[in-house]
């Protein structure tokens, strides 16, 4: 392994002046599971990491927001946002998702800025918060910019972070209720990374959906929106016909790209039958909350 320097510095602002935006080999470190990865494997030869870990410790707080949103600061690790009472309580969707993303041991020190920095396509928490409306705060030596998560990731491992930059909070509006899932296939087990993953939130307006927001990785070279499905869902009944229409109109927008853990054909088919099963479970464990908060009512 080629030497280099391990800075350690004690503020954000003092992690910001250590990087260089001119400097692709100088590089911030969260949890550090992805760059010790690429140097492992001789993809990545940094002269400088700047780790993260003793910034101040408000930057890894899950905290409540204004108007009920969810503050996540940008080095708050995924084993803690998945223990947090707050988000089992108001973002089921992010628990049920944390619980089988990757495994144990990554989750114990990845941090979620680490995470979505990273722009792996096949990573579970960018569709997901896209799915969310939640916004990334990034923090830089002109000062803070806001980014939809949506709009994060550029392609293949690319953002709009400059390189000296930091996603330092994400803001996740409520979930207020809103049915939502997140589905992902595998060959393996169920932590592993995915052919497909596909999230949906809906607003209900009775038994229909009055508007539906379905975003897909793993299949893409970033999260994507699929609005042709999102078209015909809005004001529909989630029936089987709506649902398989959906499907077939969400894999027809997409130039899916394949890759080792499936071809675009299959992730094709993989699409039209799971984004029906998506909005099917999504109502599904809406509907078992409902029944679990009447009857701790009771």
């Amino acid at each position: 392994m080629i030497p280099f320097e391990l800075a350690r510095p004690r503020s954000l602002k003092e992690a910001i002046a250590l990087l260089d935006p001119e400097d692709p080999d100088i590089r911030p470190v969260g949890g550090g599971t992805a760059v010790m990865l690429m140097m492992k494997a001789g993809v990545l030869r940094p002269t400088r990491l700047v780790s993260l870990r003793d910034v101040e410790p408000e930057y890894a707080q899950v905290r409540p927001g204004a108007n009920g949103e969810l503050v996540i600061g940008g080095l708050t690790r995924l084993a803690t946002l998945e223990h947090s009472p707050l988000v089992k309580e108001g973002w089921p969707l992010l628990a049920r998702t944390l619980r089988t993303l990757s495994n144990v041991r990554v989750r114990n020190v990845a941090t979620i800025g680490g995470n979505l920095g990273h722009a792996d396509p096949h990573m579970d928490m960018p569709p997901v918060l896209s799915a969310l409306g939640a916004r990334v705060t990034i923090s830089g030596p002109n000062g803070e910019r806001t980014v939809p998560v949506e709009q994060l990731c550029t392609g293949y491992y690319e953002t709009v972070l400059a390189r000296d930059e930091l996603i330092s909070r994400v803001t996740v509006p409520p979930q207020a209720g809103r049915p939502a899932a997140y589905m992902k296939v595998t060959t393996r087990a169920a932590h592993d990374w995915p052919a497909l993953g596909i999230a949906v939130v809906l607003d209900m307006q009775g038994a229909a959906i009055g508007r539906a927001s379905v975003i897909v990785g793993a299949a893409t070279d970033r999260p994507t929106r699929l609005t042709e499905a999102e078209t015909l869902l809005r004001g529909a009944s989630p029936d089987d016909a709506i649902l398989r229409d959906a499907g077939e109109a969400g894999a027809a927008q997409l130039d899916i790209v394949g890759d080792a853990h499936g071809s675009a054909s299959y992730k094709k088919q993989l699409l039209k039958v799971y984004l029906g099963r998506a909005v099917r479970t999504a109502l599904d464990a809406a509907s078992a909350r409902g029944a679990q908060l009447k009857g701790h009512a009771e």
